[in-house]
């Protein structure tokens, strides 16, 4: 399994922008998917974005779809995630996850960060 922590999180006003940050320690593998999800108080944890690693076939849920931005740096073994435009509901804490293709996110072939903290400002 890959080890993964997140960083990046904060307060910032709506309209604001955050990058979070995803370091892997180890290589994932090529066929590996990296995620980001949220995870609201009293909410259940909401899938946000994703990309292989090898890159190239990005998904994102609508309701971010144009603010949000997955991205990868291999040679950092670092997932992005950037939030621009900010909205009060985007406050939640924010995890990135890994998991061999095929496998679910749920499943004993998945790996967590341990979340970062983003709040918005109205």
């Amino acid at each position: 399994q890959v080890h993964l922590v997140e960083s990046g999180g904060g307060l910032v006003q709506a309209g604001g922008s955050l990058r979070l940050s995803c370091a892997a320690s180890g290589r994932p593998g090529r066929y590996y998917v990296l995620g980001w999800f949220r995870q609201a108080p009293g909410e259940e944890r909401e899938f946000l974005a994703s990309d292989t690693w090898s890159g190239g076939r990005t998904y994102y849920i609508d309701s971010v779809k144009g603010r949000f931005t997955i991205s990868r740096d291999n040679a950092k073994n670092t997932v992005y995630l950037q939030m621009n435009s900010l909205k009060p509901e985007d406050t939640a804490v924010y995890y990135c996850a890994a998991v061999p293709s095929g496998g679910g996110w749920y499943g004993g072939s998945a790996s967590w960060g341990q979340g970062t903290q983003v709040t918005v400002s109205s």
